[in-house]
């Protein structure tokens, strides 16, 4: 198994597209939501994190097979 450094770059240009789409479009949203994470507990933010790797492997594998 090769990593493909063109899907490596790919999916990193997705991502900053992606992190980049509430602050361009609601500001106010995306300091509220800062703000709320900035007050939520860590555990909290964790469980958050590992949800979200879970989802994206599960995504990846699904597409990637």
């Amino acid at each position: 198994m090769s990593i493909d450094w063109a899907d490596l770059g790919a999916a990193l240009a997705l991502y900053l597209i992606l992190e980049g789409l509430v602050p361009f479009l609601n500001p106010a949203a995306a300091q509220r939501l800062f703000q709320a994470m900035a007050r939520a507990p860590a555990g909290q933010l964790r469980a958050i994190g590992l949800a979200s790797m879970i989802a994206g492997c599960a995504l990846l594998y699904g597409l990637r097979g």
